[in-house]
């Protein structure tokens, strides 16, 4: 058969009429069938012809009948038959009626029968009968069979086996010039004239828009009777951004924003109250109050974040870009003179942006500080300052030669930037609170310009770095000239300098924001107050973690120009606003350090884990080589993880197994020792020179493992105050106890089994507040069992409980052995995960808590021994940081005591960092005490 086509037919029939009258008719019947038909080829798994032989390579139009796709994007089986355009059945020539084919199902002994009149698309009997039913199927050649469920065995006449039998199709001359005709695109109709739409969103068109963003992210904008208009974030859900995600074209959502995170929209808000549960192939099957009816402002605009992962054979015709956004993706400054021989970070230099073509200069008529202040942003800079505009001024009086040859020097290479056109950017007007120089009105070089900055220069900017990046002794000695109070903003919970949780200090209280209209500008503020750049993301809803206790501020609106976010206008909050859930986040730009380039991972299965290599070299040629393993633990893996930008630390491993892929063998380091908080490893204590292992070889060096996210525990302070108490133990009880190692040292040399132990008894609760669940460092498998107590313990140490002087030393203890970490408790929307019954995994979800009660064995400390006084209670979760958490500067609460010999008072419990260096000092000055209060 030709084309290799099973039933397709050996005989040749010329056309009946090939007038060009004729012809142009066809040219009409075939823009109806390929452009109600096409689109659909990409997506089923329909018949089709490749016409391989002739030199084609090109799907035919699929069966006739409708067809849907499920949310992995597979085509479903065909449900019912889908018409015809009646005008191709009506007035396309060639033979009429339908074809009997020769196929080999059971049905009509070999022969097909011809559908009914209805599954053809022609609704009753054609006038004419035979002679004027089906055109289109003479065209094709061919005959269908319908049944409900196979019947017999397929034959190699139907074409995909997993199908059920829907029909064999035998092939004409003009069948072929159909198909060719609908994949060649003669005759279909252009994509702006008939956009493909999805099922359902017929007549709507959509686009990402705002800033900044990604590709894949952005506000939703929906374009419906010519008109575009946005989505109220009211009752929005992550089922809703799947809906949305994909009918922009994406597989599926990631995430959502609300409040505007993308900036206002403009124009109608078309949607409010959008219920979906995910499967909806459109998002007008899903429930909402109607299309235009919302009580909702511009700032409540939602937005998706899909997953960057196109649908197969989607087309974009009916997905539609902002123009002009992000036309500027990226600045940099370039020195004048000593290119490569500066010390990172680069403070000054001529302006280069980043276009479609690559960098460009930017002409500096009518540049302003508005400008510099919004480049330094971008670049990590808090502030700009004036240009010495004697070294750079000369440039723009040489008269430029097509000829001239260019020397050396600041003067003259400007002079030579001059002479490459290199301009792409004419003009720029900032206001100045801008975030990205993309939102300023910018005046790109057109291709008819006569000129490129005519009598201008390039633009010359100078930033003046943070206190984190100074690197020059003068600038430093400025920095500690500046008056120092302490900060009122903060960022907790990130895995890098510059991004976190935002919190303000009010009334000697730390406390976060509610991320209610949290945008850019606010962001901005908090990061140029902080000695960072302007933000580059304004994160809400608790993307950093949630905090515990106080939340300050909501509503916070800035313009960009202020000094403090305690300037911008905002709203004090009441328990009803606002919830730990809300917490807003920034990430901000920050200086490029170039420290990634010094440090590397080898070996790992991904490029977030690995070996450790490090270069050095100094002055020689730089090598790379290995850090020795003692003593490496998690708070350098921390380090190391920021340093490469992977995130946090999961793991900080002293042995590892990693295969060796650059023979490298060396150890250049050791005796590593790193506080957690350092920007690169070699701001840590180490040996560089006398290096010295204790397990040499290399299975024995350093590795690590990074997460995108990590857990943050948190002691509940109140609880621990409100449930201390005294209690003596006589010691019969406490045998178990003291297998444990829970009591004091004298406690070996007591009378046993008589007497007893005085013990401070109080309850724990502990909140997993993070982004990833705690669990023990320790694999079940290394679970070490207690027989006294009956219960296995997966972590040796996991909570310090200490009594300490106020000068800090330490007169009692006690401690914790994780024997179960379980979800005692959890918020409303989260389920809990771990469950230390039957030998259960072992761990605290994100959202939930354990509770240790004041009634178990070793939930105390041995106070036998203590004189009466006023003491400090400490506890401090995850003592060793045995296992990873995005902020270990929360783990220790304290409490104020006083203790008489008989009672004891616990009062001021509270988080380590939760209130200000003042009023810790307060903690410190112990009252007296007067008929049993504290005063």
């Amino acid at each position: 058969m030709p084309l290799g086509l099973p039933g397709a037919r050996r005989r040749h029939r010329e056309p009946a009429d090939a007038s060009p009258e004729r012809a142009e008719q066809l040219r009409g019947h075939v823009t109806g069938l390929c452009g109600s038909h096409a689109p659909l080829a990409p997506s089923l798994p329909a018949l089709s012809l490749t016409l391989a032989p002739l030199g084609f390579d090109t799907p035919c139009p699929p069966l006739p009948w409708s067809q849907s796709a499920d949310s992995a994007g597979r085509a479903a089986l065909p449900s019912r038959p889908r018409p015809w355009p009646p005008a191709v059945l009506s007035a396309l020539p060639g033979p009429a009626g339908v074809r009997r084919g020769r196929g080999r199902g059971r049905t009509g002994q070999g022969r097909s029968r011809r559908p009914p009149p209805a599954a053809l698309g022609g609704g009753a009997e054609e006038p004419g009968g035979r002679g004027s039913g089906s055109p289109v199927l003479g065209l094709l050649s061919g005959t269908r069979t319908l049944l409900e469920a196979p019947r017999a065995p397929l034959s190699q006449s139907q074409a995909f086996p997993a199908m059920r039998p829907v029909g064999v199709w035998q092939w004409s001359p003009w069948g072929l010039l159909l198909c060719l005709l609908c994949s060649s695109g003669w005759g279909s109709p252009s994509p702006s004239a008939s956009p493909e739409k999805r099922p359902g969103s017929e007549g709507l068109r959509f686009r990402l828009a705002g800033y900044p963003r990604k590709p894949s992210e952005g506000r939703v904008e929906i374009q419906r009777a010519g008109e575009w208009g946005t989505i109220c974030d009211d009752d929005f859900t992550l089922q809703a951004a799947h809906v949305l995600c994909r009918e922009l074209g994406f597989t599926e959502a990631t995430g959502w924003t609300h409040s505007a995170k993308y900036g206002p929209g403009t124009g109608r808000i078309w949607l409010d109250n959008l219920s979906c549960s995910g499967t909806e192939q459109s998002v007008t099957e899903c429930a909402s109050r109607g299309w235009g009816n919302s009580d909702c402002t511009h700032d409540e605009d939602a937005g998706v974040i899909c997953k960057d992962e196109r649908l197969p054979g989607f087309s974009d015709s009916n997905v539609i870009e902002v123009e002009h956004q992000l036309q500027v993706e990226e600045v940099r400054l370039r020195p004048a003179v000593g290119w490569g021989r500066r010390p990172l970070p680069v403070t000054e230099g001529l302006v280069e942006v980043r276009l479609p073509d690559g960098w460009s200069q930017v002409c500096d008529k009518g540049w302003s500080a508005h400008n510099s202040h919004v480049v330094c942003g971008m670049l990590g800079f808090p502030s700009e300052k004036r240009v010495n505009t004697a070294f750079y001024r000369p440039i723009s009086k040489l008269k430029v030669k097509p000829k001239l040859r260019v020397g050396r020097g600041p003067n003259k290479r400007l002079l030579a930037q001059r002479q490459q056109h290199s301009f792409g950017l004419h003009g720029v007007a900032c206001l100045g609170t801008e975030a990205h120089l993309s939102l300023c009105p910018l005046e790109f070089y057109r291709a008819n310009d006569t000129a490129r900055c005519p009598g201008g220069a390039p633009a010359v900017v100078s930033c003046v770095p943070g206190p984190l990046y100074t690197a020059s002794s003068s600038q430093k000695k400025q920095q500690q000239s500046k008056p120092q109070g302490e900060a009122r903003v903060r960022l907790k919970g990130g895995a890098h300098p510059g991004e976190g949780r935002v919190e303000v200090l009010k009334a000697g209280t730390w406390g976060t924001v509610c991320d209610r209209k949290w945008d850019l500008q606010a962001a901005s503020v908090v990061c140029r107050e902080l000695g960072f750049g302007s933000a580059r993301e304004a994160l809400s809803g608790a993307r950093m973690g949630q905090g515990m206790g106080a939340i300050h501020l909501s509503e916070v609106r800035c313009s960009g120009q202020e000094p403090s976010l305690w300037k911008c206008s905002h709203k004090n909050i009441t328990a009803e606003d606002c919830s730990h859930s809300q917490d807003a986040g920034v990430r901000c730009n920050l200086p490029y350090t170039g420290v990634e380039t010094k440090i590397r991972l080898s070996g790992g299965r991904s490029r977030h884990e690995g070996r450790v290599e490090v270069q050095t070299g100094g002055s020689g040629p730089p090598r790379w080589g290995l850090i020795c393993g003692d003593d490496w633990g998690t708070l350098e893996a921390m380090v190391v993880c920021r340093q490469l930008g992977l995130g946090y630390a999961n793991h900080g491993l002293q042995e590892t197994w990693y295969w060796d892929s650059g023979n490298i063998t060396e150890v250049v380091m050791s005796g590593v020792r790193c506080t957690g908080t350092e920007l690169s490893l070699d701001q840590c204590a180490h040996h560089s020179t006398h290096i010295s292992c204790k397990r040499p070889g290399t299975r024995f060096t350093a590795g690590v493992i990074c997460s995108e996210t990590a857990s943050d525990l948190l002691l509940h302070s109140a609880l621990v105050q409100e449930t201390a108490y005294i209690e003596d133990r006589p010691l019969h009880m406490l045998y178990c106890a003291a297998e444990e190692n829970c009591l004091a040292s004298s406690a070996r040399s007591a009378n046993w089994p008589y007497g007893h132990r005085r013990l401070l008894r109080f309850s724990s609760q502990i909140h997993n507040l993070g982004r990833a669940d705690f669990r023990p460092k320790a694999g079940r498998h290394s679970w070490v069992w207690h027989e006294c107590h009956g219960h296995y313990h997966s972590m040796d140490i996991f909570t310090h409980y200490d009594i300490l002087t106020p000068n800090g030393t330490k007169v009692a203890e006690g401690h914790k052995a994780s024997f179960c970490l379980e979800d005692t408790e959890c918020q409303e929307d989260v389920s809990k995960r771990y469950e230390c019954a039957n030998f259960g995994e072992q761990g605290i979800t994100v959202g939930c808590w354990d509770l240790y009660r004041h009634d178990i064995d070793c939930q105390w400390i041995d106070i036998t021994d203590v004189k009466p006084g006023n003491y400090i209670l400490q506890v401090v979760i995850n003592p060793n940081f045995e296992v990873a958490e995005s902020d270990f500067t929360n783990n220790a609460m304290k409490c104020n005591c006083k203790y008489d010999g008989h009672r004891i008072w616990v009062h001021n419990c509270h988080i380590g960092d939760a209130f200000s260096e003042e009023a810790n000092r307060r903690f410190e000055r112990y009252p007296g005490q007067t008929s049993n209060q504290i005063v």
